[in-house]
């Protein structure tokens, strides 16, 4: 990790902060198998120990599962903050290796389809999810092209430079999610972007969609990014197996009649593409967001 510029960042406000991204790197040089065992551990201790996140997760699932049994679902519940835990050391290692390092660990699919984008010289909006794995599978990503990233500050400022330093060694840029601007030049001048566009913002610059059939608050702004240039759009996934020893990292087309000009209709189309990427490895996703908490009705309603 880069030295902080501020110094501030080592008020003792922030040295839970410092312990923790301590500990993260310790974690990280452990062999792989050990690794998955200690994120196995963590999980399970997870459930009892952080209920907030627990509640949430339980409420996601239900909403969006509601097919599932008490059973399976607690189960699921179990194996989304195993995912998350593993996630964290995933990250981690993203970090500390280069992209070379992932190449045999990656499977890429629709790699032609990418190049076919990339030809067009208008740039390229690359559309994914908050998976679990959200870091490695950037690397993963890198591995068959180079992308900006769209990026949320962390409000804690060692974790936000901890991750921005960690990002930018896969990562060809990072750019502040609130630069609109700075994301139009990037395709303008012809850049692949990837953009996540699956949380809740609140109700500015939303409408709501169904995601997994539950009113969700969905952001316009990618109907706006694919207009500007008339730059193609794609759906990137990436899943582990079961053993997360490979990534498989898809470049998938853009829904049919996406942009339509219809803020409404486009963010259905984006979120029943993302849907369906999610549906095959459902307990990787990041269901420890509150991805319906903006309701028409009240926000937070759903979490109560």
């Amino acid at each position: 990790m880069a030295k902080p510029e501020n110094h501030n960042l080592y008020a003792p406000r922030n040295w839970v902060a410092w312990i923790s991204v301590w500990l993260l790197n310790l974690w990280s040089m452990l062999p792989w198998t050990l690794q998955v065992v200690i994120a196995r551990a963590m999980g399970a201790a997870s459930y009892f120990l952080i209920p907030r996140r627990r509640h949430i997760v339980e409420v996601n699932l239900r909403l969006c599962f509601p097919e599932w049994s008490d059973a399976e679902h607690k189960r699921q519940v179990r194996e989304v903050l195993f995912n998350n835990m593993l996630g964290l050391v995933e990250a981690t290692n993203a970090y500390r290796k280069p992209v070379e390092h992932w190449a045999y660990k990656v499977e890429i699919e629709g790699k032609a389809l990418l190049d076919e984008a990339i030809a067009q010289g208008r740039g390229v909006l690359l559309l994914g999810a908050h998976y679990s794995h959200l870091d490695l599978g950037g690397a993963a990503a890198a591995v068959a092209c180079n992308p900006y990233a769209i990026y949320r500050p962390n409000n804690n400022p060692v974790l936000d430079a901890y991750i921005l330093n960690g990002r930018q060694r896969f990562m060809k840029g990072i750019v502040d999610r609130s630069d609109m601007r700075g994301t139009l030049r990037l395709l303008k001048k012809g850049e692949l972007v990837w953009y996540p566009p699956d949380q809740d913002y609140g109700r500015r610059h939303s409408v709501y969609a169904p995601f997994f059939g539950v009113n969700a608050a969905t952001i316009t702004a990618t109907s706006k990014l694919a207009s500007f240039n008339q730059s193609p759009v794609l759906i990137l996934s990436c899943y582990r197996d079961d053993q997360a020893r490979c990534y498989r990292v898809e470049f998938l087309p853009s829904p049919e009649g996406f942009p339509s000009g219809d803020d409404t209709t486009d963010a259905a189309l984006i979120n029943g593409a993302l849907e369906q990427c999610i549906r095959r490895a459902p307990t990787q996703y990041m269901w420890t967001h509150r991805r319906f908490k903006t309701q028409p009705e009240g926000k937070g309603k759903l979490y109560q």
